[in-house]
């Protein structure tokens, strides 16, 4: 499971994006950091142009409709 799927699930804290992306840097994974997450486009754009605090907003109103 990438980090998205564990979020929604509830299985980890948002801040072990941190630890996924040092995952990421540290591997010679041929996918974007975005794919190796789990993110797709609008969840990407958010987090690069906003910040991380809007991309766990997007995320957690996923967890709520999927709960």
């Amino acid at each position: 499971m990438n980090f998205k799927e564990k979020y929604l699930a509830g299985q980890i804290p948002f801040e072990e994006i941190d630890r996924y992306i040092e995952e990421w840097n540290n591997s010679d994974d041929p996918r974007t950091l975005a794919r190796f997450l789990g993110l797709d486009e609008e969840e990407e754009d958010v987090w690069i142009d906003v910040s991380d605090d809007a991309l766990k907003i997007l995320l957690d109103s996923q967890k709520k409709k999927e709960g």
